[in-house]
């Protein structure tokens, strides 16, 4: 097969698995809460940030040498971490919009992602400026004649990895079905002795942590990292989410493999494709929404009144 055209195919599937993480989250929390996450992408792309600096402090103080155990340390501790910030995210902010119109919750999650931009750029060091971040794996394998990254093949492993398993606790754990009865109904929820307190936190600390991943293969793939890339990553998962059915796991995916694919497309065919395309992806997602205003694969949503 052509080198172009599988370059540009790798592309297409890391990008769409990294907008994937990123979009997961938000069909995740407005599943079960009827909320949008506006400050998702500024949380998971604090992940990042928590890589550098706990890689720094590893090796000024543990690992004498560079070594990819301490990238492989801050990775961890970065999900958790991060897992952590979303729950109290919602603590601090969200819960006190639980039972408020959508927009009162909405403009909150705006503002909050403006703090957490804000909180990067003053306590990381000359947080303002753009930060190197390394690549998760530097090696090549040959298929064929063709060299292919290694991190390519490593970011859609585990984006689907993780995909499976989001599916699966979800589906077939104790945990995805009090999660699914409170995003039903959370009163009939509560009389069943579920306490929907738990299952948010749970449910944000699931949605952050993999937005975490996402966040840190972002970073990895560009090479480098900015305070400001929250809005980005948060836009695209969001438009991902929009356009496969905000609430649907499997929408999410697919939203997010059309706009990586437009995404590629146009830097692939256009002398200027990295200035535009943004905005071919966003005409898609105008496009889903005046033709099916719930997503490919969602559903309307019954208002009660």
């Amino acid at each position: 097969m052509d080198a172009f055209v599988v370059q540009n195919l790798m592309n297409w599937l890391v990008l769409g698995s990294i907008y994937a993480l990123v979009a997961l989250g938000f069909s995740l929390l407005f599943g079960v809460l009827n909320v949008i996450h506006f400050s998702h992408g500024d949380v998971s792309i604090v992940a990042p940030f928590v890589v550098l600096a706990t890689v720094q402090a590893l090796l000024a103080n543990v690992f004498p040498a560079a070594t990819p155990g301490a990238l492989v340390l801050a990775c961890a501790l970065a999900i958790g971490v991060v897992g952590l910030i979303g729950v109290l995210a919602d603590w601090l902010v969200i819960r006190r919009f639980r039972n408020a119109p959508a927009m009162m919750a909405l403009v909150a999650t705006v503002a909050l992602g403006t703090v957490i931009r804000e909180l990067i750029r003053m306590i990381y060091p000359q947080g303002s400026n753009p930060k190197p971040f390394p690549r998760l794996i530097e090696a090549r394998i040959m298929l064929g004649d063709l060299p292919v990254p290694l991190f390519s093949l490593f970011v859609i492993a585990v984006s689907v990895l993780m995909m499976m398993l989001l599916f699966a606790v979800m589906r077939y754990t104790p945990l995805g079905m009090r999660i699914r009865a409170v995003a039903e109904d959370r009163n009939t929820a509560r009389l069943m002795a579920i306490r929907p307190g738990r299952i948010f936190a749970a449910t944000f600390f699931i949605a952050s942590a993999v937005g975490a991943i996402g966040g840190i293969f972002f970073a990895s793939y560009a090479g480098v990292v900015r305070f400001d890339f929250g809005i980005q990553l948060g836009l695209i998962g969001f438009s991902a989410a929009v356009i496969g059915g905000l609430g649907s796991i499997q929408g999410a995916i697919l939203g997010s493999l059309l706009i990586a694919g437009i995404d590629t497309l146009v830097q692939a065919t256009m002398a200027e494709g990295a200035s535009y395309r943004l905005v071919f992806a966003f005409l898609l997602v105008i496009v889903v929404l005046v033709l099916k205003p719930s997503g490919i694969l969602g559903r309307p949503v019954m208002e009660k009144v």
